[in-house]
């Protein structure tokens, strides 16, 4: 996700004299250098923070304590610092017991998804009482260059649907895709036909909802002539129970992302 948003930003024209970017791996350190030679970089986390308004930790959960309490007295020290966390199930208080700050800190939780790499994404976020309108307005101007859908939540534990709605439902729409492909070449089509019309009918079906003023279950209606093929897909699928399916799904991905961000609560 880190070279995403600096691809994203680089896309965008964000100045490259108001970003710095730290990455411990010398030789993913080169990669970046030679693709964005504009902005600067570092090993040390503190160097890339120096002077910054904004620290964005694009790290996974698992290494976000040790990442957090490395930087806790660049947080100390000024207090106002926005810190905008991208690692999974980890809360802000959390993180805010980690920098073990006598002030709460500024956090910004932000949930992105894959299709944020082509600058398409969806992205929920969440912000402390303590984060102000302009700090919003920041965070808000960064993530545009990465997704098309921002949404902010007030519930700070509603960032586990959000996790399961939007962070893994690229992967539900892949499997769909999949499972419809692979439909298609049964059914006597070639792979490449199948793909180029599984695709084109997903992201048509996409544009359309957006741009509809009916609601989904309207414009299924519309497509499902009576006693027609779509019908009877309909029919097939409703008797499998397909909603209830997808239903599971999600609610499985949403307690599994409560049971992360306890897991590694009791870690921390």
């Amino acid at each position: 996700m880190t070279e995403a948003i600096l691809a994203g930003l680089h896309s965008t024209g964000y100045p490259s004299s108001n970003l710095r970017y730290s990455e411990p791996s010398e030789e993913r350190r080169v990669y970046m250098q030679s693709k964005y030679p504009d902005f600067s970089s570092t090993a040390d986390n503190l160097i890339a923070a120096e002077g910054a308004n904004i620290v964005i930790l694009s790290v996974k959960p698992q290494v976000l304590k040790s990442v957090v309490t490395s930087m806790a007295s660049l947080f100390n020290k000024d207090p106002s610092i926005l810190l905008v966390s991208i690692a999974a199930g980890i809360t802000t208080s959390d993180i805010n017991k980690w920098i073990n700050s006598k002030h709460p800190v500024s956090i910004v939780r932000c949930m992105p998804n894959t299709p944020a790499l082509i600058g398409e994404g969806a992205v929920g976020l969440y912000a402390t009482h303590t984060v102000n309108n302009e700090q919003r307005e920041l965070t808000e101007s960064i993530m545009k260059s990465i997704a098309k859908q921002i949404a902010w939540i007030t519930d700070e534990s509603q960032m586990d649907t959000v996790t399961a709605i939007s962070g893994s439902g690229p992967a539900y729409f892949f499997l769909m895709m999949e499972a419809m492909e692979n439909a298609a070449v049964e059914a006597g089509l070639s792979r490449d036909v199948a793909k180029a019309l599984v695709m084109q009918t997903c992201l048509g079906a996409a544009r359309m909802a957006q741009e509809s003023q009916d609601d989904l279950a309207t414009l299924r209606k519309k497509v499902t002539s009576p006693k027609g093929t779509t019908e009877a897909a309909i029919q097939s699928l409703e008797s499998n129970q397909f909603k209830k399916i997808i239903s599971d799904a999600v609610f499985a991905a949403r307690d599994r992302g409560k049971e992360l961000a306890e897991q590694l609560g009791k870690e921390a």
